[in-house]
């Protein structure tokens, strides 16, 4: 741990009031803890006593880790109510009541629990090994009270998360509001009870994350490496029980490991494991952590894939239920089947697989564990109001798709894909009507976007429509050998027209909904477009169900296949970068101020910058841009749109985008381009939580040097790479009042007399932890010792 600053309150009362471990683990009622000392529990592994958060003198009685380097708040009692001094006292009452209160005299309780009049005399508070704090006779093991059932941030193996159906006690894990405030703060989690029972967390305007319903080996949407997945690492074991008395999740460790699973006051839910070796917490999981972890991400019946770009589209059979908004980003409307089920046609339905996923929203679905697969296919034939169907216990019988059976009888909401994890479920699909409306669909889309082509020839900006035996003999008939790759799109083929130019062409994938909208949006804007620094459309193709476009060929591929490769990333040396960067920003400034139009590109990231044969940079991808009039300089969005690390703070938040959104997303590139690193990568950034975080530390301690590409080998011009941090560092500042445009941007990145001023902390600099060796959200540090015996302060997340 690096050295810690003490207040000059603490080192005052570091010689006032001492910390006293009592030798036993039990309170009496003839035995009080007084503010100072401490229980611990048999084995030393928990301690019992009071505390203040850091940066306040507040006081509150919890438990924390009593034999860790870094001590580690896991339960705070009174946390609505906090005592103001050091004169704290836990009391328990005969009847079993715990209180605590001040020495001052005759003040109430700041916290109490309920008391048991008609239980043994002989009653006793203690706490256990497990952390548990309990009120119980002296002899017997009946537990009376527990704090295990009232948590505060933290869930501790043995626990229990979730509903007790006959008390109404709900055990929910709840943030602490500030670092400084353990008192309960905006985010819960928690399992829901409704139909069929999930994890979920939730704020006072609703859900913000769900985790999906129990599958028998771990929650379907927790993510492809998830805390609560059975034996994960082998560490712990975790498990799933309803009974008719209550329904909850736990876990256990093995192997004498140390986990918890904390709450964040942030709104982060995340699971720690004490690394023994380096005396330290590692964070194993967390989440929500990109677009598509958020509730719901696509509106109803649509996907989310944050593999993908644009990261939602529809389920297959489903097509956009507002057209025009869906093209635009604004998801929030779903999607709705583009034809009816056969249920009352005397036809009978199929259904498509959709792999990987979080299950769909359960609180309208059905559960029945007695029946197979089969069954359950057979059982939602037979209801017409059924949309899809899912195993509901993959620990039994996986060989045959699991046991039991959830069906959903409402839309299909919240479904996000993974490329490990998640599970299947099966969707209802009409089995006769399916290729007459993709043929209508696709007819339509064809006319309105020849509609549109014939109005362009009037104002001679005609796109070159090109012929499908054209395109499929460029790319050989589309022959693997031939594809590029692949996005949310579709597949990408390099191709050779008979002239002999190489072209790239972007094929919409079949019942890509997504696409289809992102396809007219990129063909009619970036038509009008032209720019060096831009991609060049040199025609589409429009023939039945296919629709494709056609761009000139970048040999270079992307920029990301260079920066993020250590031995790519040796090929783009200094001058090279520098390069890539300054057309970068003149490819926005164009888009911003010189064009035609006034166009936001809103998903401006390092996979979407396409390198040509000389190594200069082309901005692609427009399918999610904006148009803005003149004078118009924001618009405003229900659901957002683009890539998780790249996303302004007043887009992500408050659904806000302008040209300065496109500058935030030029200052997180530059930053990669500049260090080589990723700006949404975990566990990279030491004490940092990211890339911008990282950056700000450095050049606030003037070390700025240290975040260039080791891969350079320390050969890069100093000056332009201060210029470009600097600017970086200018473009990701919080309000977008305090971004330059892009032309200051150019500007500045070409003044060799710059004078380094202005910079703020950078947007989301708050979610870095607090303390530079703060690597759990509650440590309690053990400040300088007197006679062995210590006073302590802690620091929340």
């Amino acid at each position: 741990m690096s050295e810690l600053i003490i207040p000059a309150f603490v080192l005052f009362f570091t010689f006032v009031f001492v910390s006293i471990s009592i030798a036993v683990d039990t309170l009496t009622p003839s035995r009080q803890l007084f503010d100072g000392e401490t229980l611990v529990s048999a084995n030393g592994t928990f301690a019992l006593g009071f505390f203040s958060p850091l940066n306040t003198t507040n006081r509150y009685l919890g438990i924390w880790y009593h034999n860790l380097a870094v001590h580690t708040i896991v339960w705070v009692a009174n946390r609505r109510i906090p005592l103001t001094n050091l004169t704290g006292i836990l009391s328990i009452t005969t009847a079993g009541s715990l209180h605590v209160t001040s020495t001052l005299g005759n003040s109430r309780p700041v916290w109490s629990t309920p008391s048991f009049p008609n239980s043994s005399p002989n009653l006793i508070s203690q706490l256990l090994d497990s952390g548990n704090l309990v009120v119980k006779s002296v002899d017997s093991r009946s537990i009376l009270w527990q704090s295990f059932d009232y948590p505060t941030d933290t869930m501790l193996p043995g626990m229990k998360l979730g509903p007790h159906l006959t008390t109404g006690l709900d055990r929910n894990l709840t943030a602490w509001r500030s670092p400084s405030d353990p008192s309960p703060g905006n985010y819960t989690v928690g399992i829901d009870a409704l139909g069929v029972p999930q994890i979920v967390m939730r704020t006072a305007d609703g859900w913000i994350w769900r985790g999906g319903p129990w599958n028998g080996l771990g929650f379907s949407g927790a993510g492809t490496s998830s805390f609560f997945d059975v034996g994960l690492y082998r560490l712990f074991h975790s498990g799933f029980n309803v009974t008719e008395e209550e329904i909850y999740y736990y876990f256990n460790t093995v192997n004498d490991g140390i986990t918890t699973v904390t709450m964040d006051y942030n709104g982060t839910l995340r699971r720690y494991e004490w690394d023994a070796s380096n005396q330290n917490w590692n964070i194993d999981w967390l989440a929500p952590i990109e677009y598509c972890d958020f509730f719901p991400a696509c509106g109803a019946n649509g996907v989310c894939d944050g593999k993908s770009s644009p990261v939602c589209r529809c389920v297959e059979g489903f097509d956009p239920r507002n057209p025009v908004s869906w093209s635009r980003g604004d998801w929030s409307d779903g999607c709705v089947r583009a034809a009816p089920l056969g249920c009352h046609a005397n036809v009978t339905d199929d259904f498509v697989v959709v792999r990987g996923a979080k299950l769909p929203d359960t609180r309208e679905a059905v559960e029945d564990m007695s029946i197979d697969l089969d069954e359950c296919r057979a059982r939602c034939l037979m209801n017409c109001s059924c949309q899809a169907y899912a195993s509901a216990d993959l620990s039994v019988d996986l060989s045959q798709g699991g046991s039991g059976c959830i069906i959903w009888t409402a839309d299909i909401d919240d479904v996000s894909v993974y490329a490990n994890g998640g599970q299947n479920f099966f969707l209802r699909v009409p089995s006769e009507s399916e290729l007459y409306e993709q043929s209508i669909s696709s007819l339509n889309l064809e006319n309105e976007i020849m509609h549109k082509l014939e109005a362009g020839k009037e104002r001679n900006s005609e796109i070159p429509l090109f012929q499908f035996i054209q395109v499929t003999s460029a790319t050989n008939n589309f022959s693997d050998t031939n594809k590029l790759g692949e996005g949310g799109f579709g597949p990408v083929y390099k191709g050779k027209l008979p002239e002999g130019q190489d072209v790239a062409i972007k094929r919409l994938s079949a019942r890509s909904g997504q696409g289809a909208e992102e396809f007219k949006n990129e063909l009619m804007l970036i038509a009008k477009l032209q720019h060096r620094n831009l991609v060049r459309l040199l025609g589409c193709c429009i023939h039945a169900e296919e629709k494709m476009l056609i761009y000139e060929f970048m040999p270079n591929k992307s920029l990301d296949l260079f920066l993020f490769n250590v031995e790519q990333g040796r090929k783009l040396d200094w001058t090279r970068r520098f390069h890539i960067v300054e057309g970068i920003a003149q490819g926005l400034l164009y888009l911003h101020k010189h064009s035609r139009l006034r166009v936001i590109h809103r998903d401006l990231k390092a996979s979407n910058i396409l390198l040509d044969a000389d190594m200069n940079p082309k901005i692609s991808d427009f399918g999610l841009a904006r148009i803005f009039d003149a004078n118009q300089t924001q618009a405003n969005t229900r659901r957002i749109v683009g890539t998780f690390g790249y996303i302004s703070p007043e887009y992500a938040f408050k659904g806000l985008f302008s040209v300065k959104s496109d500058v935030f997303s030029f200052g997180v590139l530059l930053l990669e381009i500049v260090s080589g690193r990723r700006s949404a990568g975990l566990h990279e950034f030491g004490s940092s939580c990211s890339l911008l975080a990282y950056a700000w530390d450095l050049w606030k301690d003037e070390a700025w040097a240290e975040l260039v590409d080791p891969a350079l080998d320390k050969k890069f011009q100093h000056d332009e790479a201060a210029r470009c941090i600097y600017v970086a560092l200018l473009c990701v500042q919080e309000s977008a009042d305090d971004r330059p445009d892009m032309s200051d941007v150019v500007s500045i990145l070409g003044n060799e007399n710059l004078c380094f001023s202005g910079l703020k902390e950078p947007a989301f600099f708050s979610m870095k932890l607090i303390a530079s060796d703060l690597k759990h959200p509650f440590e309690l540090h053990v400040n300088n010792s007197l006679n062995n015996l210590s006073v302590s302060d802690v620091a929340g997340r």
